[in-house]
Parts: structure tokens; C-alpha cells; sequence
């Protein structure tokens, strides 16, 4: 603003401004600010909400910026199971590339085994009653971190490392410079495996034979971002993982008993598998229905190895990724089936699951499940870009990684749908669009929750998607309990939601009814799913924060959409739209609706004339800019006899008690 003088004029105008709000300030006899006074729908529009704007590394348009840049990860890792002690003793090799602006004299690393340490930060801050993503009182996890080195300018030093709790600093000799420098990290390493890994990885038995599901399990990177620099919150348990991308190279070497299921690509099959095994898995890379790789009648037989003694080292390679993980068993029937993406490309669906798990509503189709959930999300979002997918049947409830998932082995009919549909809906959601989950978790989980809904009216021409257990008919069910005043802000923290709240509850359900509402009621189908896939095209194998999500739909959609950002994300509000009063002067109606909540919505209203007639009323979320109360007109040529708001029950409407209102009433 620049200077001015006062002048004759603009003294006048001084003067009628003071008179103005001497007159306002005496109209406020409850001593409430001006800004206090505005009505809760008015307030959305008001741009007073956090936003950090665009820079040269996040455009405001919400895609990379022209500076946008990433660090890079790259690993080779050897690990060796013994199963006589449930342990992992590896190394771990990570080609750092330093590609931000910035030196970088220290780094940070992720440990996430010590959060099974007994005097972890997650040990401390759990539940009572050790929930599903508590330590389960194992009382000698956590890495043993034997040796770290140091490879820069192609000298090689070894260093201390600096470990706290879930994560470890190495403080460098040299600081590897900006925008393409190189370093290179060896840590040794060994660790016991977890009963129960948090719900997230772990190990269980069967008659046939122990199984390992192993995740989190070597020492990784922590995101160096231009956000917020190292990104080292802890791993406690329910905040899941923000990692960097990669290509990973990685020997497992087992029991020769056992097979590995990884994730990516198997290097040396001939070594590890039978002819038949091979063969098998060649025909289904052709076949669209389930084939056998390991049939029942031939779990923890003999002739499915190449031989029983000793150990055998499984070689996998998965390209540009965050993450891999590997299950290890003689337990498990194994099938597959071929995956048809868009591009024509193939892929392949695997399952891998107990004898106990075996029939038609149970895991037999769990393959079946797999390849379509990839093929729908495929065909709506963006082409699976890995070769392979592998579903477990194990102890964890419900898990992902890249390329391979975690599912409980007692899993049936929907339930094992909605299980394999949601979590190989994470490998588009943080897999690759990689965003924080371990700080938005509604960023994946609720994303994920959303394409589920889609998956589930999709597949088999809608078999699960309108079931009275399905997803998207408990949906429904929610727009009418309690599920409707949410407990936290979805902004709040992983660690800091309320566990009551976290089982399909705010990050899931409430992100998931979110975006459902922009598409169905605000936006538009067509528009909103452009935008929701330009979104994830625009940060594939890249690290969007929620701002650039806003910006991106708000734009790509063409709507400013910041008044819902602000309501749905930032605060706990409800909804309840109201038909306040009806006048009726001759043939036309002067219909006044309220907005009683503290959030905003359009409006759709149906009218019932006595004939039979009905004509549906749309207006649009901006006639509660100027207030909480809206009138509009109607004319109809006969009386009316109803108004319905929200009358499809579109809406998470707190109180439908006052959306309707009857003649003579």
C-alpha cells in the first residue's frame, strides 16, 4: 500500500468511516469481535486458512514446479532368515543422491525394528490395552546395528552412529553437496522377528510349517524434502511411512525348504524353483483364470523344492519404488493369474495362503480379487507399473507394500474383497503417489478408501458393491450415525488421531464421503475424476503434500474449492440444512433454507406438487456467502404439497428432522 496526505476529501471519508464503526461497535453488546459476528457459512469463504502458496518447487497449480526435486535411494541388500531363532542378520548397501539445493552434512536414517525395542517411544505411548498396533510386549526386538560406513569421493570411512529411538544420525566427514552428489551408506545389521509387528509384518504357525511375513526390515532413508527438510517424526505404531524412491536389488537367503515371495521380479527362478513350478507360472502368465503353482495336496511336500538341504538365496529386483518386502514359507498354497493393463502390457496376480484358508468364499478366489482390483485401478487412475503382485494370506490383518500384500489368512467373502481391493489400492496410494502418511495419513488411507468404494461397485458387475456389508453401503449407513461428527480434524497427525476413530473411521470414511461428495454433488463426476487423475499423474513417483492436492483439483476441476478444503480437512464441523420457513403467494413459493452447521454444502431440494409432479431444485454452495439464510422462488402450477432436502441422502446431514416440509403443517 503506498503512502498518502490527507485532503479535505479524505478527511470527509475518515470521518463517515469513524461514524460507521461507532455505529457497529454500539451494536456489539455481547463486547464480541466484528469477525466473531460473522456467520460460521460466511466464514469459509474468508481465505485464513494455512495455505504456503506456490514456489519454484510446487507450482500453484498444484504439480511439480519447474525446480521441483527429489533425493534418490537406491539399494542392495542381503539378508539371511534363520528359522531355528526368528532372526534376520543382513546388510544393507543405499547409493544416496543428494539432488536438493542444499549441502548436506548429516543424515537420517529409519529403524523401524527398534520400535520394538521394550523401552521404545511406541512401547511408551501404547495403549493399555495393547491395541492392534502396539509392541505386543516382545522383549528383545530392535536392530543391532554392528557396523556403518561411509563411501564419498571414493574413500571409505567408518562412523558412529547417533540412534534414537526409531531413527539414526550419521554425521558426516565431508557434507555431500547440492544438486546431483553422491554418497554411499553400508550398515550391518541383525534383528529378532516379531510375533506381532504391529499389525504390520510378523510370524505365525501352522501345522505345515511357520510363516514369516517381513516388512520394515532393513535400516532405509528418511525423506529429505524442500518442505520440511528430514522428515524424522517416529515410527510409534500407527503412523505408517514417508520414504524416498528407488531401484532395489536384494538377496534373501532361506531355508531351502521354504519359498520367498517378494516383491518386484524373481532374477534366478532355475535356482530356487522346480521345472514344473517354472512351467506352471508360464502358463499362467497367459491364463486369466487362477492356475496353480503349488497345489494343495503339494504344501511342504518334498518335490516342490529343488532340494531340502541347507539354504537357497532368492534374488528379486524391483525398480523405482519406496519400499519391498518378502514372506518366506512352506506352508502356503501358491496360484496366479495373468493381469491385463491398459497399455497391453502383462502383469501377474499371485496369491500365496494356508491349507486352512482354501474355498470358494475364502482364498481360492483371492487371486481372482487381485487382478481385477489392479485392472479397474488401472484402467480409473494410472497403469500398475510392476510386473508383479503378491497377495499373503497370513497374521497380519491388512498391510501393504509395493508389489506385495498382507492379508489376514480367516478372511471370507466381502471382507477378503474389501481386503485385497484395499490394500493393493495403496500401491497407488502412497505407493505411488507417495505422499506422508506417517503426517496425513487421510492422504492414502481416505484416497484409497475412495477408489475402493469404485473397485467394489465394479468388479463382477457390482458382487460386492451394493451388499449390505459392502463399503459403500456401510457409506450409506454412516450419512445417518454417528460417524458424522467427527472426533479430530483430518489435518491432525497419524499418532495423534484417536484410536477409536481409526478403524474406518475419520481418515478413511470421512476423506473417502469427502471426495464422493466434490464428485457427486459440487463438482461433477466428469470434471472431479479428470482432476483426481491428473492429480495422480502429476505426482507419480513423487512427494505431494495436501496443499498441492487442493491446488490441484481446484484447478484442474476449475472450481475454487478452498471454502471445503477449510471444512472438511481443518476443522470437526457438521452439517445441518434446514427449510426454515415457506411462504406461498398465489402460484409461487418463497422458500427460505438455513444453514444450521458449521459446514457448507449445495443445497437440492424436491419439490411435490399435488399433482404428482416433482421438479428437483439445485443451488449452488455460494448463496452462503453473504450469510446462513437463503430464500429462493419457486412457481409451480399446482399447490405444493412437500419440499425434500437432500431427498437422494446425499449429504452427511446431521439432522434430517428439518429437511422437509409438508403443506398444511
Amino acid at each position: 500500500m503506498r503512502p498518502f496526505k490527507l485532503n479535505i476529501k479524505t478527511n470527509c471519508c475518515v470521518l463517515i468511516f469513524s461514524l460507521l464503526l461507532l455505529k457497529v461497535s454500539a451494536q456489539q453488546t455481547d463486547n464480541t469481535s466484528l469477525k466473531a459476528q460473522i456467520p460460521n457459512s460466511q466464514k469459509l469463504f474468508i481465505p485464513d486458512y494455512n495455505d504456503p502458496g506456490a514456489t519454484i518447487y510446487r507450482s500453484a497449480k498444484g504439480v511439480p514446479g519447474p525446480g521441483y526435486w527429489q533425493n534418490r535411494a537406491d539399494y542392495l541388500i542381503h539378508a539371511t532368515l534363520s528359522d531355528k531363532d526368528s532372526s534376520i542378520t543382513g546388510d544393507v548397501t543405499i547409493q544416496y543422491i543428494n539432488n536438493s539445493p542444499d549441502s548436506l552434512d548429516y543424515v537420517w536414517l529409519q529403524l523401524d525394528q527398534n520400535l520394538f525395542k521394550p523401552n521404545s517411544r511406541g512401547a511408551a505411548t501404547a495403549a493399555a490395552n495393547n491395541d492392534r498396533f502396539g509392541v505386543g510386549g516382545y522383549d528383545k526386538g530392535g536392530y543391532n546395528i554392528t557396523n556403518v560406513s561411509i563411501t564419498y569421493a571414493g574413500k571409505t570411512y567408518t562412523t558412529e552412529p547417533i540412534i534414537s529411538d526409531a531413527r539414526m544420525q550419521l554425521r558426516l566427514q565431508q557434507p555431500v553437496h547440492p544438486e546431483g552428489d553422491k554418497i554411499t551408506i553400508k550398515v550391518n545389521y541383525n534383528f529378532s522377528i516379531p510375533v506381532h509387528g504391529a499389525d504390520r509384518m510378523g510370524r505365525f504357525t501352522m501345522p505345515e510349517g511357520q510363516t514369516y511375513e517381513i516388512a520394515q526390515w532393513y535400516p532405509r532413508m528418511c525423506v529429505y524434502d524442500d518442505v520440511q527438510g528430514w522428515n524424522t517424526l517416529p515410527y510409534m505404531g500407527l503412523g505408517e511411512f514417508y520414504c524416498e524412491y528407488g531401484n532395489y536389488d536384494y538377496y534373501v537367503t532361506a531355508p531351502a525348504e521354504m519359498i520367498v515371495y517378494g516383491s518386484g521380479d524373481l532374477q534366478n527362478p532355475k535356482d530356487v524353483l522346480t521345472s514344473t513350478e517354472i512351467k506352471r507360472l508360464a502358463d499362467a502368465a497367459k491364463s486369466d483364470k487362477t492356475i496353480y503353482i503349488i497345489q494343495p495336496d503339494e504344501v511342504a511336500k518334498p518335490q516342490t523344492r529343488p532340494t531340502t538341504q541347507g539354504m537357497l538365496t532368492w534374488h528379486f529386483k524391483m525398480m523405482n519404488t519406496r519400499d519391498v518386502a518378502w514372506t518366506a514359507s512352506k506352508a502356503l498354497v501358491w496360484d496366479a493369474a495373468r493381469v491385463n493393463l491398459p497399455s497391453g502390457r502383462k502383469a501377474m496376480a499371485m496369491s500365496a495362503y494356508p491349507l486352512v484358508s482354501i474355498g470358494d468364499s475364502a482364498y481360492s478366489r483371492g487371486t481372482e480379487y487381485l487382478k481385477n482390483s489392479i485392472e479397474i485401478y488401472s484402467k480409473a487412475y494410472f497403469e500398475y507399473p510392476w510386473n508383479n503382485a503378491v497377495n499373503i494370506g497370513g497374521t497380519v490383518s491388512g498391510m501393504e507394500y509395493p508389489g506385495i500384500i498382507y492379508d489376514h489368512y480367516q478372511a471370507t467373502g466381502f471382507h477378503l474383497y474389501d481386503l485385497i481391493t484395499h490394500e493393493i489400492g495403496h500401491n497407488w496410494y502412497p505407493m505411488i503417489v507417495g505422499s506422508n502418511e506417517r503426517a496425513y495419513m487421510w492422504q492414502d488411507e481416505g484416497f484409497n478408501t475412495y477408489i475402493n468404494w469404485y473397485s467394489e461397485k465394479t468388479f463382477n458387475n457390482g458382487e460386492y458393491g451394493y451388499t449390505k456389508d459392502s463399503m459403500f453401503s456401510l457409506y450409506k449407513q454412516y450419512l445417518n450415525k454417528d460417524f458424522l461428527h467427527p472426533h479430530s480434524p483430518l489435518i491432525t497427525p497419524s499418532e495423534a488421531m484417536p484410536l477409536d476413530t481409526y478403524d474406518y473411521g475419520d481418515y478413511y470414511f470421512r476423506t473417502a464421503m469427502g471426495l464422493t461428495l466434490l464428485r457427486d454433488v459440487v463438482v461433477g463426476a466428469d470434471r472431479f475424476d479428470y482432476a483426481f487423475r491428473k492429480y495422480t499423474e502429476a505426482w507419480a513417483f513423487k512427494h505431494p503434500t495436501p496443499y498441492d492436492f487442493f491446488h490441484c483439483i481446484n484447478n484442474a476441476a476449475g472450481e475454487d474449492l478452498n471454502w471445503f478444503w477449510k471444512e472438511w480437512f481443518f476443522t470437526t464441523d457438521t452439517l445441518d440444512q434446514a427449510i426454515s420457513n415457506v411462504k406461498i403467494s398465489n402460484d409461487t413459493a418463497y422458500i427460505t433454507v438455513e444453514n444450521k452447521g458449521g459446514l457448507i454444502m449445495p443445497v437440492i431440494a424436491k419439490m411435490y406438487q399435488s399433482n404428482g409432479d416433482t421438479a428437483t431444485i439445485k443451488l449452488p454452495v455460494e448463496i452462503w456467502q453473504r450469510g446462513s439464510t437463503w430464500t429462493f422462488i419457486y412457481a409451480s402450477k399446482n399447490p405444493l404439497q412437500k419440499i425434500v432436502l437432500d431427498p437422494d441422502g446425499l449429504l452427511p446431514d446431521v439432522d434430517r428432522t428439518n429437511n422437509e416440509w409438508k403443506a398444511g403443517k
